[in-house]
């Protein structure tokens, strides 16, 4: 069984960073498309980055130099590395994953991915 737990979530000021992460577990991390996910208040889930089983990443434009994932496939994890936050970056943050592979220009759309995470929070002052 699949589960994806997301972790490191928390309040900073704006300028400040934030390392989330996502432990997976029912499977292997490094053989399937693996995304991060952002929903904020009254605003429809959106695509953050993305890293594919080549280690492909892909970047939703607001993120583009300021956020990074990466994964480390000794811990099955799956981490957001992200800089320079802004008030907008506000959410909950999920991270997803699938068995099928997720058609490249497509790994940041919510629709194609099947297991996630319950979430967390990440809120950014100004």
């Amino acid at each position: 069984q699949v589960q994806l737990q997301e972790s490191g979530g928390g309040s900073v000021q704006s300028g400040g960073s934030l390392r989330l992460s996502c432990a997976a577990s029912g499977y292997i991390t490094s053989s399937y498309c693996m995304g991060w996910f952002r929903q904020a208040p009254g605003k429809e889930r959106e695509g953050v980055a993305a890293i594919d089983s080549d280690g492909t990443t892909n970047y939703a434009d607001s993120v583009k130099g300021r956020f990074t994932v990466s994964q480390d496939n000794a811990k099955n994890t799956l981490y957001l590395q992200m800089n320079d936050l802004k008030s907008e970056d506000t959410a909950i943050y999920y991270c997803a994953t699938d068995h099928e592979t997720v058609v490249a220009g497509q790994t940041l759309v919510p629709g194609r991915y099947t297991y996630w995470g319950q979430g967390t929070q990440v809120t950014v002052s100004s």
